[in-house]
C-alpha cells in the first residue's frame, strides 16, 4: 500500500511541473535528479529525501517550504 502523503505529494509536484509548462525531462534538467526519479515521485513509486525535495524547489524555482505545502 501506498502511503497517502506520498501520493498528494506526487500529485503537487506533477501540478506545479505542469502549471510551469515544463516536463519531467525538464524538470530533471533543472533540479539535477534523473527523469525516470521524477517520474515515480510523482507516480508515489518512490519514497523521497529531504536532499532530493531540496533540489526539486530549486528545479521548480520555489523553496522547499512552499514545495510542501499541498
Amino acid at each position: 500500500m501506498v502511503d497517502n502523503i506520498l501520493v498528494g505529494f506526487g500529485k503537487h509536484v506533477s501540478l506545479l511541473r505542469k502549471s510551469r509548462g515544463i516536463t519531467q525531462e525538464s524538470l530533471a534538467t533543472y533540479s539535477g535528479l534523473h527523469r525516470t526519479h521524477i517520474g515515480m515521485i510523482e507516480r508515489a513509486e518512490r519514497d523521497i529525501t529531504l536532499s532530493s525535495i531540496s533540489k526539486l524547489a530549486k528545479g521548480l524555482d520555489m523553496t522547499m517550504h512552499e514545495l510542501l505545502k499541498f
